[in-house]
């Protein structure tokens, strides 16, 4: 496969795949917990109700796309929506973007899509797919709530530029996932 070796590690290999491991993922895996943790980040600086529909969304569609991804379901380039979701979510924090919340809901979800699909087309023969979803949920919503926390003590000192630069970082770090 031609994509980059940075985005390519989505192959669990801990366990068997069970609720640790599923937990373990989006904590260990850079790609997955910067372009959650971005989620959250990009809700609180939204604001009004995308603090919460936001970091909800994401899960609940991620799990959609694991389930594609188990049923074998052709879904080409998502280890580059991948890196894509870390540089678009950190590039809408960088700017300050604040669309309708239809809108950001709708490109969460695309991203979603890609992040869930590509655990559960990789999902080892062994695991049991609803342990693993519980522990990723899980520990997904964690990376969600520490995005909103230092979404909300940035968001306000120096304007919220904190916060901007810290999405510009976050982008900079999805070009890596995508060109390594």
């Amino acid at each position: 496969m031609a994509v980059p070796t940075a985005v390519q590690a989505h192959i669990i290999q801990s366990g068997t795949g069970g609720f640790g491991s599923g937990f373990e993922h989006p904590l260990t895996g850079p790609d997955h917990f910067l372009a959650m943790f971005t989620v959250g980040l990009w809700g609180a600086q939204i604001g009004g109700r995308s603090i919460w529909t936001l970091p909800v969304a994401f899960p609940l569609i991620m799990v959609l796309g694991g389930v594609a991804g188990i049923a074998g379901l052709p879904l080409p380039g998502v280890e580059i929506g991948i890196a894509l979701s870390i540089i678009a979510l950190g590039l809408a924090v960088a700017c300050a973007w604040r669309p309708a919340e239809w809108i950001a809901l709708l490109l969460i979800a695309v991203f979603a899509i890609c992040h869930g699909y590509a655990h559960g087309a990789e999902l080892p023969n062994a695991a049991d797919p609803a342990d693993f979803a519980i522990g990723f949920v899980i520990a997904t919503g964690m990376i969600h709530l520490l995005g909103i926390g230092v979404g909300l003590v940035l968001g306000k000192p120096f304007g919220g530029r904190l916060s901007q630069a810290l999405g510009g970082l976050i982008a900079v770090g999805g070009i890596y996932f995508l060109v390594a």
